[in-house]
């Protein structure tokens, strides 16, 4: 039986599963297709592809500075250069401020940390039920497996309603707790744009656009953008975003023009995603949850905030908590 089954493979997940693996046997379960998570990596030709969840990584604390010029060292990781357009009048730039992304796609770190476990993607899992001394987990394929320890890196409202019946402390669920969402656009077009790596927009519906072409992964003949909106707008789009995708990529990709100044031109390979759970703005009391009496743990950048050193913190605070119990 598997010593710890762990439900994600993003930042929290792939953390969490690194440090454990180390005494333990170790799985991960993940309903997408492959590792990272809110980090993912939309591929669309060999190299070619798009930094379509978190844009990159700006590091604050001093034990996560440490962690990521590591694998800047180790080559997992490198810095993002060019020319970064900060637009957004609202908000004090920062001078100093990296950007640092993997160095083939954004969902390197989850990949590094979890080279040598066991990944089962395009697993969703349904429900869980606690049986004597074990987890029980049911897919949505109907397929079973157990563990003898559970941990779920899920965003809350999905972590919830797995959960409730099983928390001893349900302080965590019953936070009001409001995800925010962002509506992500990926596409091609002749490269007729001046060379500009990123746009930070003070816009009430686009907020960021990203040349993909500037962070030095792959060559083309065409430029490849990623545009990510607001969360106000996209809170507003989210739940109707897969009937409405071709409309509001139109919205997202006119403003990008409008705010670019750039003549509208015709685009290629229009590629839409939701993210209905991007991040929770407002941390919780706690960093993560161990119950050791039915070895169930909860960990995600939900409970710290909105960045994705956020899951990282939090991983590493459940990491302590279990090993304290032992």
């Amino acid at each position: 039986m598997i010593d710890y089954c762990i439900i994600g493979s993003g930042i929290s997940g792939s953390t969490i599963a690194n440090l454990l693996k180390k005494k333990y046997q170790v799985a991960i379960y993940d309903k997408a297709r492959g590792p990272g998570g809110r980090s993912s990596f939309k591929r669309f030709d060999k190299k070619i592809g798009y930094d379509h969840g978190v844009q990159y990584i700006s590091p604050k604390t001093v034990k996560f500075k440490k962690f990521i010029y590591k694998l800047i060292k180790l080559r997992i990781l490198k810095k993002w250069g060019g020319n970064h357009l900060f637009l957004n009048n609202k908000i004090k730039e920062n001078k100093k401020h990296q950007k640092i992304i993997g160095t083939n796609g954004n969902n390197d770190i989850s990949k590094y940390l979890i080279k040598d476990i066991n990944c089962n993607f395009e697993r969703e899992l349904k429900k869980i039920k606690r049986k004597n001394l074990y987890w029980e987990l049911e897919f949505v394929s109907n397929k079973k497996i157990n563990c003898k320890n559970l941990i779920l890196t899920c965003p809350h409202p999905q972590t919830k309603k797995l959960t409730i019946k099983y928390l001893k402390d349900k302080s965590i669920l019953k936070n009001k707790i409001k995800m925010n969402a962002n509506i992500t656009v990926m596409f091609t077009l002749k490269k007729n744009i001046k060379k500009i790596s990123s746009y930070f927009f003070d816009d009430p519906i686009l907020g960021w656009a990203a040349l993909e072409n500037s962070k030095n992964r792959f060559k083309s003949r065409f430029n490849h953008w990623t545009l990510q909106s607001t969360s106000n707008w996209a809170n507003k789009k989210i739940n109707k975003n897969k009937k409405m995708k071709l409309i509001n990529s139109n919205i997202l990709i006119n403003r990008f023009f409008e705010l670019t100044n750039t003549k509208k031109e015709k685009l290629n390979n229009i590629l839409n995603h939701g993210w209905k759970y991007s991040y929770n703005p407002k941390p919780l009391k706690i960093k993560s949850y161990w119950d050791k009496k039915i070895k169930l743990g909860i960990c995600g950048d939900w409970f710290v905030g909105s960045r994705l050193e956020s899951g990282w913190i939090s991983a590493n605070d459940l990491y302590n908590k279990i090993k304290k119990s032992n």
